[in-house]
């Protein structure tokens, strides 16, 4: 049988065994075939007492086609639509065997592989960090179209069920146990089977075991129904905690709390088809082709898309980190972590402790939590060692210079430093806007020097920006790049430019942020227009956080080196900085208050001053261009960059923006935003926004280009 293998025992046991073509099992056009023709079989079996579903693959199963569903076409939904109802169908005949159906999970079941395993009866996994179960569909901007919605909601009940389909989060084996998404663990994969097997022998003959309970006569789901208050009253107040965190940019999650409720009021067969339509209504829709998208880039990135080929990977065994402040603490204790051996270095041993206390607090944290045990704990924290002595690093194959932007300091460790090196050991800079070429300069291997920006908190952030210099070699690009995976970090690769990429196009909504505050608009329709548009914060909180004192350093040290013009001279911004700090004392918020002032409980308000200093009610301009004004600067500062060759490829522009400056997860990055909105008709708004607001707002020769020749950005 095409894609299953198909053993019955002596004891009565079909083990069907998925091993279809490709890395992975997918619902692809062969899965559907193969399932089909086994549930038929299965009906047809004489003297069955259970059915056990297995994987030959490293992952039990791995969801739906997602190439499959991009390729749809808005008018084009129909045939899909007949397709999930038959994958349903084969899935509900499988739960309605008069036997009992076991999933024997061995590694991943997302998104429709852990629907399959919704429709079995019991599920006994391996309790190794190789398996990971959830329904991470609305993270795709999708919904579960296989029954999951239904299944969970109807398996655990409405209120355990919500936090796992609006979240998309996966568990591994010791959770999903604890949640009730699977039956039982086993500490040897090989077991698997034995363990399923045993099962369907204990429970011959047992009819409550061969049905799931929603088929059962008189079945009520976990928790009630309406009827019970605490139902009544989470359905009444979800709709707005969910508008109030989608602010309504994402429909997925809405239509799956629509199909969670509608599971409660329908019987279970209508609440399926019911999903069905759901997911349909989802698949052309520009936020899941922006969020499928962005996951085939990162996945493309992260496998190699921007290394060089054909050198050979070679982890770093021990690496020097300059500097133990919020940078360097971080970086040494990813590090760390990974299993490297750590030289944190301060100008002071005192300094270097303070830096390695912060990896001692993590740990501890991860211990208090169950996450890892003691023992873990002190491992990682040897490979640590705090100190102001540079000799120490002698031996180092990778060195990453932390300290804060200041070129002479910069250079002067490099002069200093550099010397303990690996004989092929790669320097890298921590550095967040200042030019490698200026920075390598101070360096005896030009070849050997690449930058490395990073994202605070390290340990929280995933990206790493990679910065090439004129000078840096193919073998030290892919040294730094497999570095970033040897922490598990996603590498972007670009070239060399003050602000790179991520930093240049970051400080252009801070920039826009602070012209409308110049212009005179309301401080809260600022920020509330950023929010709008599905940016973390608005811009006047975020200026508070990177502070305005910080802001301006940047900006001085741009113009001491001379390099401000390439970038903007942003003289409204450095015009309000001076006003702030210079006339009122207001340098962000960890210099006693900026934009706004904080309050002792951790609350905050827009600081009354920036009302007299700046607010012009007569001069409002329209909510729909407040919200374009802050999302198409970062845009356009992206296409610029892909222009000006900073970007290498479109992927990097858009896994960059999203996971390290946080462009909204709808747009599927800035890129991608173009594409969904259409070149042409961005092209049109970019004109409409340069004759009302000056022309930092005109489209890019490269947008035009696009244009003209029908493309996309790809």
């Amino acid at each position: 049988m095409s894609g299953f293998r198909y053993e019955k025992d002596s004891d009565g046991i079909v083990l069907v065994t998925m091993d279809l073509a490709g890395a992975v099992n997918t619902m692809g056009p062969e899965y559907r075939t193969a399932m089909a023709q086994t549930v038929a079989r299965l009906e047809a079996e004489n003297d069955l007492t259970g059915v056990v579903f297995a994987s030959a693959k490293n992952s039990f199963f791995a969801g739906g086609d997602l190439q499959e569903i991009l390729a749809v076409e808005a008018g084009a939904e129909a045939p899909l639509f007949e397709r999930v109802e038959s994958i349903k169908a084969d899935l509900r005949r499988l739960e309605r065997l008069p036997v009992p159906v076991v999933a024997a999970i061995n590694g991943a079941a997302l998104g429709g592989g852990y629907e399959i395993c919704l429709a079995c009866q019991y599920r006994v996994a391996w309790r190794d960090r190789r398996v990971q179960l959830g329904l991470p569909e609305v993270t795709l901007g999708l919904l579960p179209g296989g029954g999951g919605v239904v299944r969970l909601v109807t398996l655990l009940g409405l209120e355990q069920a919500l936090p796992i389909l609006l979240e998309g989060k996966s568990f591994g084996a010791e959770a999903a146990l604890a949640a009730g998404l699977v039956d039982e663990l086993v500490d040897d994969q090989t077991q698997l089977i034995a363990a399923a097997k045993r099962w369907l022998l204990a429970h011959r003959g047992d009819a409550d075991a061969a049905s799931q309970s929603w088929d059962r006569k008189g079945f009520r789901i976990p928790g009630g129904d309406f009827s019970n208050p605490a139902v009544a009253q989470l359905v009444a107040v979800a709709p707005a905690r969910l508008i109030a965190q989608t602010r309504g940019l994402l429909p997925a999650p809405e239509r799956i709390l629509a199909c969670a409720v509608e599971a409660l009021r329908v019987d279970f067969d209508t609440a399926l088809r019911a999903e069905s339509r759901a997911f349909i209504s989802l698949l052309t829709t520009p936020q899941a082709k922006n969020l499928i998208t962005g996951f085939f880039q990162r996945n493309d990135v992260n496998s190699g898309a921007s290394r060089p080929a054909g050198i050979e990977t070679r982890p770093v065994k021990k690496v020097g980190v300059l500097g133990a402040g919020m940078m360097g603490q971080g970086i040494a204790y990813v590090a760390a972590k990974a299993g490297v051996e750590v030289v944190l270095k301060d100008i002071s041993r005192e300094a270097a402790e303070r830096g390695k206390a912060y990896a001692q607090k993590q740990l501890d944290k991860d211990v208090a939590r169950g996450r890892i045990d003691g023992a873990s704990r002190d491992a990682t924290l040897a490979r640590i060692t705090a100190t102001a002595d540079a000799e120490l690093l002698a031996g180092c194959d990778l060195i990453i210079e932390a300290v804060f932007e200041d070129l002479a300091l910069k250079r002067d460790l490099t002069q200093a430093c550099e010397k303990y090196l690996d004989a092929d050991g790669v320097w890298a800079s921590n550095t967040s806007s200042l030019p490698i070429g200026m920075l390598a300069a101070a360096s005896a291997r030009p070849d050997h020097f690449i930058g490395m920006h990073f994202f605070s908190p390290v340990d929280r952030m995933p990206l790493v920006e990679i910065i090439c210099g004129e000078s840096t070699s193919e073998q030290t690009l892919a040294r730094a790049y497999d570095f970033a995976r040897q922490l598990r970090k996603t590498p972007i690769v670009v070239n060399d430019a003050l602000g790179f990429f991520t930093s240049r196009t970051f400080g252009t909504y801070l920039d826009e942020g602070v012209r409308l505050l110049h212009e005179g608009q309301h401080p809260l329709r600022i920020e509330a227009a950023g929010r709008a548009v599905g940016m973390p914060v608005g811009p006047l909180a975020l200026s508070d956080e990177v502070s305005q004192q910080l802001n301006r350093k940047i900006h001085d040290t741009w113009r001491e080196l001379g390099v401000l013009d390439s970038f903007g001279e942003q003289v409204v911004w450095r015009e309000v900085l001076a006003t702030m700090i210079d006339e009122h004392g207001r340098g962000g918020r960890h210099h006693g208050g900026g934009f706004y002032q904080y309050e002792a409980d951790g609350g905050k308000v827009i600081w009354p001053g920036l009302y007299e200093l700046y607010y012009r009610p007569e001069r409002a301009v329209p909510d729909a261009d407040l919200r374009d004004r802050l999302l198409f600067r970062p845009v356009l500062e992206s296409l610029k960059c892909l222009q000006d060759k900073v970007l290498r490829c479109v992927a990097d522009g858009n896994v960059g923006s999203l996971l390290g400056i946080g462009a909204p997860a709808w747009t599927g990055g800035y890129l991608q935003f173009v594409n969904t909105y259409g070149v042409a008709r961005f092209n049109a708004r970019c004109g409409e926004l340069a004759a009302r607001y000056g022309e930092r707002f005109e489209a890019p020769p490269i947008a035009l280009e696009k244009a003209e020749r029908g493309e996309l950005f790809v």
